[in-house]
C-alpha cells in the first residue's frame, strides 16, 4: 500500500536526509505502515529511525547531528503536545541556525469515518488545536501544512531549501491523519532532482566594500576582529588567520559557539560572554565584526564613539531577534569566508606600514603569552585537594585522545572551560549556540550518529560532554542514556560538576531555591539505571586522573557511556 506518507518518506530520503529522530503517536500509523512496507518489499528502510522517549532530546540529537555533519536530520513528533514537548530545543535550533526538518501529525478532521484515518479515539478531540504550527512558528524558517500527497514532495523540498539557506534553521511541516493515509500508487511519485532545489548561493561583500574595509584595517592603529560562530565553516577560520597575520590584528571571541579562531594562536587575545573588561574593544579604532550575535554588551563594554565598525554576517540584521543594533558604518549580509577572501585580495593594492605591524604584532604576542602563563598558574593543584575548574579541565585536556570532540555546556563555567581546553582546531569544541539548557546529552548522540554515517569526513576518537548539574538534568538523562545504550552511540564521556561549597551555595542558595543541594542527586546513577553506563563520583583532586583514565577506557574499550560526577570547589 502506497500513501502520502510513502511519498513523504521517499522524498526525504532522495533529498539526502538519512536519520529521523522519532517519538511516535496515534497520528503516525501511515508512517509506521510504510516503514514496514519498505522492510518487506525493499529489505531495508530509507531512513535510520532513532526512537526517542523525549521530544526535546530528539531535537537536540538532530541538532548535534547537523552541527557535526552539516546536514539536516528529521524529527517526527506527535500532534500539538509533541510540538510543545520539543521545549527549549526549538529555541536552540533557531538561535543556533541549525538545519532540521520537524514533522508533526495532527488530529483527524473527520468524525464519522468518511475517510480513512477518521477519529477513533477520544484524544483526537482534545488534540485538535486551532493553530498547531503557531506553537513554534516564530522560531521557524518555514512552516507548511501537508494538504495532499500530490504535492507533498514539493512541500518537503521547499522546506529543506529554506532550512539549508543562510541563515539556516528549523522548518516545521504538519499533516492531518486522513491526508497522510491517503492512498496512491508508486507511479504517483515523481523522482526528485536535488539540483533543482539548491540552497541560496553564498555571496561575498561587494568589491567597493572589500576595498574600504581592507584600507580601514590597514590604516588602523588599534584594529580588532570579533566573531562568535565563524567556525561553523572551518575553512573560514583559515582565511581569518591569514587576515589576522597579514595585518597583525588581534582576534576576540564573543559568546563563542564554535572554534572560530585557535586559542593557541598568538593573535588570540581573549573571550567572554559579555561580562568583564574588554580593553581591546574599548581601545579599538577599527572593528570588524564577523558572524556574531552579541559582539559586546554596551552596559559592560562599548567601542569608542569615533571607532569605525564594519559588520559582516549571514544574519546581519538578526531578523529573528526583537532588538539588535550596533553602530556599524557598513552592515553586510554576506558569507564571511568569501568576504574575507575579498578583503585579503584587496590588500595587495595597499602599501603596508611594516614597522607599525611589527610593533603591534609584538604587543599582541606578549599579551597572549601572558594569558597562557596565567592559565597555567591557575591550573595548579589546590592546597586543600579540592577540584577547581581550571585544574579539572587541564587534566581533561591532557588525558583525552587528541581527536576528541568537546560539547561545552558548562554555562556558569563557559569561559574557563573554553580557555583551559585551549582548542586549536575548528570543529573540536561546540556549544548549542543558544540559551536553553539541556542540549548536550542529546547532541552528543547526534554527533556520534553523524560520525558513524560519514566516517571519512568526521573522525573523532571520543566525544566528551562537559556539563553543569542543572544542564545535565535539563537534558533528560533518563531518556538520553536510554537512546545512547539502545543505539550504541558510544564513544561518549560525560563530565558534570556540582557546587556544594561555592558562593551562595550554602544557606543562601538553599533558602532561595537556586541549588540542588544540600544533598546532590546521584547523577551518574541515573545514567547507569537508564543506559547501563559506567559512573563514578569524584570528590577530591587527587582522584581525577585515575577516574578520567578509567572512564576513557570504559568508553573506548567497552563501548559504553561513562559519567564522572565531579564535586567542584566553587561556582
Amino acid at each position: 500500500m502506497f500513501t502520502t506518507s510513502s511519498i513523504f518518506l521517499k522524498t526525504l530520503a532522495e533529498a539526502g536526509v538519512t536519520h529521523a529522530f522519532v517519538n511516535w503517536g496515534s497520528d503516525h500509523p501511515a508512517l509506521l505502515e510504510d516503514l514496514q512496507r519498505q522492510r518487506v518489499e525493499e529489505g531495508r528502510v530509507s531512513l535510520e529511525i532513532i526512537t526517542c522517549p523525549n521530544e526535546m532530546v530528539a531535537l537536540s540529537c538532530a541538532q548535534g547531528y547537523a552541527q557535526v555533519s552539516g546536514k539536516p536530520a528529521a524529527v517526527f513528533i506527535h500532534v500539538d503536545v509533541g510540538t510543545q514537548a520539543l521545549g527549549g530545543a526549538v529555541h536552540n535550533v533557531d538561535r543556533g541556525r541549525i538545519p532540521v526538518l520537524i514533522y508533526a501529525g495532527a488530529a483527524p478532521f473527520t468524525l464519522d469515518g468518511e475517510l480513512k484515518g477518521s477519529r477513533n479515539e477520544f484524544i483526537f478531540g482534545l488534540q485538535d488545536a486551532l493553530d498547531q504550527p503557531s506553537i513554534v512558528r516564530q522560531y521557524m524558517r518555514y512552516t507548511s501544512q501537508i494538504s495532499s500527497g500530490k504535492n507533498v514532495a514539493q512541500v518537503v523540498m521547499r522546506a529543506l531549501q529554506f532550512a539549508k539557506s543562510d541563515p539556516q534553521g528549523p522548518v516545521y511541516l504538519w499533516g492531518r491523519r486522513e491526508v497522510m493515509e491517503e492512498e496512491y500508487t508508486p507511479t504517483d511519485f515523481r523522482p526528485i532532482d536535488n539540483k533543482n532545489w539548491p540552497p541560496l548561493e553564498r555571496m561575498p561583500i561587494s568589491h567597493s566594500t572589500s576595498h574600504q574595509i581592507a584600507e580601514s584595517l590597514a590604516m588602523a592603529e588599534s584594529p580588532l576582529i570579533i566573531t562568535s560562530y565563524l567556525g561553523r565553516n572551518p575553512s573560514a577560520v583559515q582565511v581569518l588567520i591569514k587576515l589576522s597575520e597579514a595585518l597583525a590584528i588581534p582576534v576576540y571571541l564573543s559568546c563563542p559557539s564554535s572554534v572560530s579562531f585557535p586559542l593557541t594562536h598568538p593573535h588570540f587575545v581573549g573571550l567572554s560572554y559579555g561580562m568583564g573588561e574588554n580593553k581591546w574593544l574599548c581601545e579599538a579604532d577599527v572593528i570588524l565584526v564577523l558572524d556574531a550575535d552579541i559582539p559586546w554588551i554596551p552596559v559592560h563594554n562599548r567601542p569608542k564613539p569615533d571607532a569605525r565598525i564594519f559588520h559582516i554576517d549571514v544574519d546581519v540584521l538578526k531578523q529573528y531577534m526583537g532588538m539588535f543594533h550596533i553602530d556599524a558604518q557598513i552592515t553586510a549580509k554576506a558569507d564571511c569566508e568569501l568576504s574575507l577572501i575579498a578583503i585579503l585580495d584587496a590588500l595587495q593594492y595597499l602599501q603596508l606600514d611594516e614597522g607599525k605591524l611589527s610593533l603591534r604584532r609584538a604587543e599582541i604576542n606578549t599579551h597572549h603569552e601572558t594569558w597562557v602563563n596565567t592559565l597555567r598558574q591557575n591550573e595548579t593543584l589546590s592546597e586543600n585537594d579540592s577540584n577547581s575548574v581550571p585544574y579539572l579541565i587541564s587534566r581533561v585536556r591532557e588525558l583525552v585522545p587528541p581527536k576528541t570532540l568537546f560539547l561545552n555546556e558548562g554555562i556558569s563555567n563557559f569561559v574557563p572551560v573554553w580557555s583551559h581546553l585551549l582548542p586549536s582546531k575548528p570543529g573540536s569544541v561546540i556549544t548549542s549556540g543558544a540559551s536553553s539548557l539541556g542540549w548536550a546529552l542529546g547532541a552528543a548522540i547526534g554527533c556520534t550518529l553523524a560520525q558513524r554515517s560519514y566516517p571519512e569526513a568526521i573522525n573523532h576518537e571520543l566525544i566528551a560532554v562537559i556539563v553543569g548539574d542543572g544542564s545535565f538534568l535539563f537534558g533528560v538523562p533518563s531518556s538520553a542514556y536510554w537512546i545512547a545504550n539502545r543505539y550504541k552511540t558510544s564513544p561518549k564521556l560525560s563530565m558534570l560538576g556540582v557546587y556544594p561549597k561555592g558562593v551562595g551555595s550554602q544557606a543562601m542558595s538553599f533558602d532561595l531555591d537556586v541549588t540542588f543541594g544540600p544533598e546532590s542527586p546521584d547523577y551518574s546513577g541515573v545514567a547507569i539505571a537508564a543506559g547501563k553506563a559506567w559512573g563514578k563520583r569524584v570528590t577530591c583532586a587527587q582522584e581525577i586522573d585515575q577516574a578520567l583514565k578509567d572512564a576513557i577506557s570504559v568508553v573506548l574499550k567497552e563501548k559504553r557511556c561513562a559519567v564522572l560526577d565531579i564535586i567542584l570547589e566553587e561556582l
